[in-house]
């Protein structure tokens, strides 16, 4: 509605408008007439002026009264009531302090009381009919708007040039014009009986009615009172929908609920500290002590075996980041020293959140350590103790920013057990790492450990050294691609890529060790038909041998694929070239060359290329294979 019809609504009178009180000051006389009979006569004019007005609107007196609002039936007359009230209280105060025992100030008392009624009716109509208005959202909207208008701009017309282009404002803003209209009718009558000495008939609306809408909101959000039990009895399902609709609550709660109501409050009682105190914490402490307890419920919850460690620790996680980044807003909301039940209760719940982590940390690196897994992974592949903790970790470095809180003051662990280089920077003794940095660390290093007993149980030691290769990078590779490479930095990456170099140059020596071998000799030097015979038989064994034994290896990750494949074939394919080239034509008569030279240089590239795939491909270099080209050859393997 434009504000041109909200101005029409409220301001226009449909019935005789009561002259204002010509009271400015009850001390004023007249030159004429002495002091005290013109006092009197003033205080007589404004009760008789009051009368009028208070038993117009008087609820027993008539139907019309009993039935319309004042306040929305003619604002303007309404703030006339509000004025006659103001000035009928001010006269009691003065006949009371003068001891005066005649007949006035009990029909004052008497009209007093009728208007209290009065405006108690009023009080209620406006809060229960702008239920949509003042609710939290719509007050906590208004408020942060860039500049509050004043009652009387929002009616006057002004006839300017922007009227076009405030027509679509109008009808965003309407919201907010009833709204402001509303809190402004609320806060003139608080007053009014707060003066008069009937705040209490005032507070116990406002809190029966505001009550409600917080209680109302709290359950439509999602969050009901639950006793540690009926945590307990749920399964991870369950629960975990209700966290959710926690985490949900929490964001709105703060945003619009609690911090709507503080100002609708704080707005109408502005008059009283203690009033404002009074009714802020009797209509929110109950909701929020409920919203703010859920969290150290779910802490307190045993341990269950229908939710994972993983999906537990995360959704703690996420209830601890909700408490802590509205940090602010709940001391700012609940700021009043009746309400610190409230803002204890949310430090309770993220003590109990962080004790909760830190349990579950221990236990995480308990389950690493207690790993009894014998089995070997085929080919030195990734071992699922690698893959499932550092997706876990790498998850868990998305919540650096709460767990440095959460470990700050956690003890290390023991210096005794951890090399130096994994406390301290190797160029800055002084500044030792945060504990975040050790104890990620310290996590990776029992994982690395663990994985070093694994690779023990591989009968064959080159596949031990590639196990180790295969899972450091996989390692180096999650830490690289998450938060983890700001906790550990550079130089830990660097370590480690130097140790996954190690392991790839010790699997080659032992794994390929005697292809090089057999080509140790000069490829061109001129020898006797029979040493050539000889060396390409040596040459046909060892490669067959160990291609057989490295078919099924497997490198995951491609990088490090391309690395160990290339610097393989690198040792042995020019090389290789070489000697074939120069001593192919040592080798006397056709069918003698075909049954000692099985492989040209491109079926040897070929096959190497084939590496680490993971593959079965012994049956392609057997004994019987007598290829002696790359096309049989690429047949044979595909």
């Amino acid at each position: 509605m434009p504000r041109k019809g909200m101005r029409s609504l409220c301001f226009n009178p449909k019935t005789p408008s009561f002259a204002l009180s010509p009271l400015s000051s009850l001390s004023t006389t007249s030159p004429s007439t002495p002091g005290r009979r013109i006092s009197e006569s003033t205080i007589e004019q404004i009760i008789e002026t009051a009368s009028s007005m208070i038993m117009k609107w008087n609820p027993e007196g008539s139907t019309y009264a009993r039935v319309t609002s004042l306040f929305y039936e003619n604002k303007k007359e309404a703030m006339q009531f509000l004025k006659c009230v103001n000035d009928l209280q001010k006269s009691m105060h003065l006949l009371s302090s003068e001891g005066s025992t005649d007949g006035r100030i009990v029909k004052a008392q008497h009209l007093m009381q009728i208007a209290m009624k009065r405006l108690q009716k009023e009080f209620y109509q406006i809060l229960s009919m702008n239920r949509a208005h003042l609710d939290p959202e719509s007050v906590s909207v208004r408020s942060s708007g860039a500049s509050t208008r004043s009652s009387t701009s929002d009616y006057e017309d002004d006839g300017s040039a922007e009227d076009d282009v405030r027509v679509a404002g109008d009808s965003i803003s309407e919201v907010e014009d009833v709204s402001s209209i509303a809190m402004a009718d609320l806060r003139s009558i608080a007053e009014c009986m707060i003066a008069a000495g009937y705040a209490k008939e005032c507070v116990n609306v406002y809190k029966i009615i505001r009550k409600s809408i917080i209680d109302e909101g709290i359950y439509r959000l999602g969050v009901e009172k639950l006793s540690s039990s009926q945590i307990h009895k749920m399964d991870w399902t369950a629960l975990d929908l209700r966290i959710k609709s926690w985490l949900e609550a929490v964001k709105v709660s703060m945003r619009t609920l609690f911090t709507g109501e503080r100002i609708l409050c704080d707005h109408v009682f502005a008059a009283s500290d203690s009033i404002r105190e009074s009714c802020f914490t009797e209509i929110s402490k109950e909701g929020a002590s409920l919203l703010f307890g859920f969290p150290e419920l779910v802490a307190k919850r045993k341990k269950s075996t229908s939710s994972s460690p993983s999906e537990k620790m995360f959704r703690v996680l996420d209830m601890y980041t909700a408490i802590s980044e509205n940090w602010m807003e709940i001391e700012s909301i609940f700021s009043f020293d009746s309400l610190s039940i409230v803002r204890s209760q949310a430090l309770a719940s993220l003590v109990r959140l962080s004790e909760s982590v830190l349990v579950m940390l221990s236990d995480f690196e308990s389950s690493i350590q207690k790993d009894s897994s014998k089995t070997p992974v085929q080919g030195g592949g990734l071992h699922p103790l690698t893959i499932y903790s550092m997706n876990y970790l790498s998850l868990l470095g998305d919540y650096s920013y709460v767990l440095t809180d959460i470990i700050s003051d956690w003890p290390p662990p023991a210096k005794s057990s951890l090399p130096k280089s994994y406390f301290d920077s190797p160029d800055s003794d002084d500044s030792p790492a945060p504990p975040i940095s050790v104890r990620f660390a310290w996590l990776i290093l029992v994982l690395l450990c663990k994985l070093d007993g694994k690779a023990k149980h591989y009968k064959d030691v080159s596949l031990s050294y590639l196990f180790l290769a295969n899972n450091l990078q996989h390692i180096i590779s999650k830490v690289q691609t998450s938060n983890l490479q700001y906790l550990l930095g550079e130089d830990w990456i660097a370590k480690h890529e130097a140790k996954v170099k190690q392991f790839a140059a010790n699997y080659e020596k032992l794994a390929w060790g005697q292809v090089f071998e057999s080509l140790r000799a000069k490829p061109t030097a001129d020898i006797s038909p029979e040493q050539a015979r000889e060396s390409f038989k040596r040459f046909n064994s060892s490669f067959e041998q160990s291609y057989r034994k490295q078919s099924s290896c497997i490198i995951s990750d491609p990088k490090l694929r391309d690395e160990v494949k290339g610097s393989v074939a690198g040792k042995i394919s020019p090389i290789y070239r070489e000697f074939y080239d120069k001593q192919r034509n040592a080798v006397p008569g056709r069918r003698n060359l075909k049954l000692l030279v099985r492989y040209t240089p491109e079926d040897v590239e070929n096959y190497l290329s084939d590496l680490f795939f993971g593959n079965e491909t012994i049956e392609s270099v057997s004994v019987n294979s007598h290829s002696s080209s790359s096309a049989s050859s690429s047949q044979q393997r595909h």
